[in-house]
């Protein structure tokens, strides 16, 4: 009998954040709900990541509504989020006590599975998003971010899978941010974890497809006994993307694995993103191809953009390659962080300092504070010159405790800094919306009754989903009826 393989689909989510800058509009995505919900996947990934900063800077729409709609819209399907371990999903460390807040608002709202990672593989930022998890009674994914470097070896992300079982996880993602995992490095993976914690351990594999080699990997976890892989459905896929479905599930013909994926409904979804997709032309990535060069610089693609578009603003443009150059070394200073939000910020803007600058002339305080300890721990000791001039830069030690452990309660004066917000509804969700971005909900909360926007060109999806001119806010609840190649659905989508 075939070895059932589960598929997590992140067209919602990840799909849309990788090639088109999180633009997608929720009216967007409503009318494909039905489809996806009954296709079979064990998951389907639709918030957290960037999607919260972008819905309140952006779209105009209350992230948390947008978590209520899919819930309403998925019930078959576990809703599955992308959490910053103790950064939740802002920039910086809250207090333990504003992360099991934001958990159980989450869960409340309608999240299942939360996959918390933190950019540094230090497991003392998982422990409080994690406790609170598992505090809810939903799914809690403990993820190893994987990176290469003289000093990450199988046997440490195995380690790392072990203490995240003692940590009692109910899954573990290996999580492949910027198309690094080769397939025999999955495989070996792979397998070692399942030796070490067990094959009741579930294994979920999360790969981008940017360097051309990920599908491979893919079917090397799964014949090393991963559980469950990601996918994108192929109108949303490849690039700085991830690997299409529909191949997924064409790979497995005759392997002895298979999923329980309906590809009709799949079709349809398909059809319909590929008519959404030139609508977001403006914000789609221009790396459509493959680039085998981040295997040796290890930069993701949206790493890429930001410090190109920082060198740019300083009339550097010429400059790019330096950069390039230069961040390999700065991240070995570091002591080899994995090239995540938001350790592929921080160390791609020191970069681009030091190349525009000289080395560590100036000094941001985002680097500083990670060379003296405060995002956590990394993997590899830091250079000492660097680390005492970040002391000077900052103008503080460096710690090895949990940075959070420095942190005092904050919900109190949260509540009353978001209260005297003009637009603050009274919520605890309004709130966390304040705490995660205090810069941009002050006007978000002004605006909201104005409605959600939709930044996609093509008029003609956005007059059946609203009624009225593409862009246009919605103002009141709407049924409408969206037919793709035959299937027909009515949705009703409310104002936020």
């Amino acid at each position: 009998m075939a070895r059932l393989i589960e598929v997590t689909d992140v067209i919602l989510r990840d799909a849309h954040q990788s090639l088109m800058a999180t633009r997608m509009a929720m009216e967007d995505m409503v009318p494909a709900c039905e489809w996806l919900d009954n296709a079979g996947y064990w998951s389907l990934e639709c918030w957290g990541g960037a999607t919260f900063d972008s819905c309140i800077r952006f779209l105009n729409e209350d992230p948390w509504e947008r978590l209520r709609t899919f819930k309403k819209l998925l019930p078959k399907t576990r809703t599955q989020m992308l959490l910053r371990g103790q950064n939740l999903l802002g920039y910086r460390h809250y207090e333990d006590g504003v992360v099991a807040r934001f958990v159980e608002k989450a869960a409340t709202n309608g999240m299942d599975v939360f996959r918390v990672f933190d950019a540094l593989n230090d497991t003392r930022n998982l422990e409080a998003a994690l406790k609170a998890v598992k505090k809810t009674g939903k799914h809690a994914q403990g993820t190893i971010c994987y990176t290469v470097s003289p000093v990450h070896t199988v046997e440490k992300f195995i380690d790392m899978a072990q203490r995240l079982q003692d940590m009692e996880v109910d899954s573990i993602c290996l999580k492949d941010m910027a198309a690094l995992l080769k397939p025999q490095a999955a495989y070996d993976i792979v397998k070692g974890i399942k030796e070490k914690c067990g094959d009741q351990l579930l294994v979920h594999v999360h790969c981008h497809s940017t360097t051309g080699v990920t599908l491979v990997s893919l079917m090397k976890a799964i014949e090393a006994g991963a559980d469950i892989v990601d996918t994108a459905i192929s109108s949303l896929s490849l690039g700085p993307g991830h690997n299409p479905t529909e191949s997924l599930v064409e790979m497995l013909e005759g392997t002895g694995y298979t999923t329980r994926l309906d590809l009709d409904l799949i079709y349809k979804a398909r059809e319909y993103f590929a008519g959404i997709r030139p609508r977001y032309k403006e914000f789609l990535s221009e790396v459509t191809g493959v680039e085998t060069e981040i295997f040796k610089s290890q930069i993701p693609g949206g790493m890429l953009s930001n410090m190109e578009s920082q060198l740019k603003q300083q009339g550097q443009g010429d400059k790019m390659k330096e950069v390039m150059e230069e961040v390999p070394r700065v991240r070995k200073a570091a002591g080899y962080p994995p090239l995540v939000t938001p350790s592929s910020q921080i160390v791609g803007t020191q970069a681009v300092f030091n190349v525009m600058m000289g080395p560590y002339k100036v000094m941001t305080g985002e680097f500083s504070d990670l060379m003296l300890g405060y995002y956590g721990k990394t993997d590899d000791e830091k250079d000492p010159g660097v680390v005492a001039k970040a002391k000077e830069f900052g103008k503080k030690e460096e710690i090895t405790c949990r940075p959070a452990d420095l942190l005092k309660p904050e919900w109190g004066k949260l509540e009353t800094d978001a209260a005297k917000l003009e637009g603050f509804n009274g919520a605890d969700e309004d709130v966390l919306t304040f705490a995660m971005f205090p810069q941009v909900a002050p006007k978000f909360f002004k605006e909201r009754s104005k409605g959600p926007l939709n930044l996609g060109k093509d008029p003609v999806v956005a007059k059946a989903a609203t009624g009225g001119p593409a862009g246009g806010a919605l103002t009141s609840a709407v049924e409408y009826e969206v037919s793709i190649n035959g299937h027909k659905q009515k949705v009703t989508v409310a104002p936020a």
